[in-house]
């Protein structure tokens, strides 16, 4: 994470440009605005866990689109210009590839796979997972989606009625774990009904890891092991053994079924298949690696997406009843989506849920390496250095949305509307470039058929004041608590 000398003149330099008149206010990292630091440990006692986000998105604001901080010895570039972050999320992973050091911790927790594999391993292994991700795919897949979103539903009718608050941060994580198992793996885990399979308790512990983590100056836990590194262990070896006996019942399945080998069924049993054929360059670590990375990626991020929205409409009653009114039209008698066409219909609730993914992005902090030296609109950036892509205070900047921080889905309807897959776009809630999320279109349909299913069947309010909904960020950022009341409304439906 070191920031290297400046390269000499024989070596390429990669000039990005940012937005229209925006000049670097700098020419080295060093000599641009940042906030105090103490010595040795730099800036790092100012990252707390869980609110890491706050501080990093408080220097964007006072120091600008361009600012430097450090953690311990190494020298880090804080950026909040969005052509600039679209420019090196279009340059990964070549001229640019993610933080290495994430790299580093996922692979002690054993989930190294196709988020952090780089040059050909990442092209081939994102092959085999976009196969399985495409919208062909989730289409044959959604009779599964609806069996799990109608477990779900059953779940909240029965606290319904009898008056209890639904957790909905908890009952979200365990519904996108059950879909992302049995979509990736073949596996119906069922943590839903499940709820003493520590499956979901253990993923969400390694988040939890991964963000406690990444911020500190020294890797202590590689000698000294806390109590929470203890348990960080015993999570690691349990999610390394029911990964183990996923892919052992896989490879079972495809010597039960040799033509599964022809047409694999989903993530696990390609990538088995992919692993067993001669000269291949995967391993049983990469299969390991890549059914860990499906559980990490498909429980937080969706879950947490699908939560502030819930939030958001539960404290915005005119804006639900809008995206109601939609689902009430399109749903009829049923409860729940009933066939996967009728998704591309909700337009309110598509438009809700990216203005909700603006206003409180799961992913507020993405990290990032030059593999070469950058000329970012003029500041020098050598090779290796470490830059963090900060995208909230771009999409609550006036210059960019009026009324930034009001709540209107609006925006994002119409043809004069905003684009969230904008090339020029302010918004980054999967990301970018060539390493756009592949699982985008799955998120999108769980967070619809969900939230259709919600609003459809009850009254969506908050059983906490409003204040007391704190955002807590580890891997991803989603509410630390979200007990909503939920108020049948069978007898107010069309």
């Amino acid at each position: 994470m070191s920031t290297t000398a400046l390269p000499s003149v024989e070596e390429p330099i990669v000039a990005l440009r940012g937005g229209e008149g925006f000049v670097a206010p700098a020419r080295r990292i060093r000599d641009l605005p940042g906030p105090p630091r103490l010595p040795l440990v730099g800036n790092a006692l100012d990252l707390k866990t869980g609110a890491s986000h706050v501080a990093l998105e408080a220097w964007a604001r006072e120091y600008g689109p361009m600012f430097r901080f450090r953690i311990g010895r190494h020298e880090i570039l804080g950026l909040s210009e969005p052509t600039l972050i679209n420019e090196i999320l279009r340059h990964r992973p070549r001229e640019c590839s993610r933080n290495p050091r994430l790299a580093q911790l996922m692979d002690e927790l054993g989930s190294r796979g196709v988020f952090t594999a780089e040059g050909e391993s990442w092209r081939r292994q994102r092959r085999l997972v976009m196969r399985a991700l495409r919208p062909e795919a989730v289409k044959h897949f959604f009779p599964v989606i609806r069996t799990v979103t109608e477990r779900l539903e059953r779940q909240w009718r029965a606290a319904a009625a009898a008056g209890r608050a639904v957790d909905v941060v908890r009952d979200l994580k365990r519904y996108s774990i059950d879909v992302t198992t049995w979509l990736a793996m073949g596996i119906d885990v069922d943590t839903l009904n499940h709820p003493d399979n520590p499956l979901q308790e253990d993923v969400e512990y390694g988040f939890a890891t991964i963000g406690r983590r990444l911020p500190k100056p020294f890797p202590y836990w590689r000698w000294i092991r806390l109590p929470a590194d203890r348990k960080a262990d015993a999570v690691a070896a349990r999610l390394r053994a029911t990964v183990t006996d996923m892919i052992a019942k896989a490879r079972a399945r495809l010597d039960a079924d040799p033509s599964l080998r022809e047409r694999p069924g989903n993530i696990l049993e390609a990538l088995i298949v992919a692993c067993d054929e001669p000269g291949s360059e995967f391993t049983d670590e990469d299969v390991r690696g890549n059914v860990g990375t499906m559980l990490f990626a498909g429980e937080d991020t969706t879950a947490n997406a699908m939560a502030w929205l819930l939030h958001a409409l539960a404290v915005h009653p005119g804006v639900a009843d809008d995206v109601r009114m939609e689902a009430d039209a399109l749903l009829g008698d049923e409860t729940l989506v009933p066939e996967f066409g009728l998704l591309d219909r909700f337009e309110r609730l598509e438009a809700a849920a990216i203005e909700s993914m603006r206003l409180r992005p799961v992913a507020p902090i993405n990290g990032a390496r030059a593999n070469v030296a950058l000329d970012l609109a003029g500041l020098e950036v050598p090779k290796g250095s470490i830059m963090l892509l900060i995208g909230r205070p771009i999409a609550t900047d006036a210059r960019h949305f009026v009324e930034p921080f009001a709540f209107r889905p609006e925006r994002w309807r119409g043809a004069g509307g905003e684009s969230a897959d904008d090339t020029k776009r302010k918004i980054f809630p999967f990301g970018g470039g060539p390493r756009y999320c592949p699982g985008r279109y799955l998120a999108m349909v769980e967070i619809k058929i969900v939230t259709a299913m919600a609003l459809r069947n009850f009254a969506v309010a908050l059983d906490i004041p409003q204040e007391d909904v704190r955002e807590f960020f580890t891997f991803t950022m989603g509410p630390a608590t979200l007990p909503l009341r939920l108020e049948p409304r069978t007898a107010s439906r069309p």
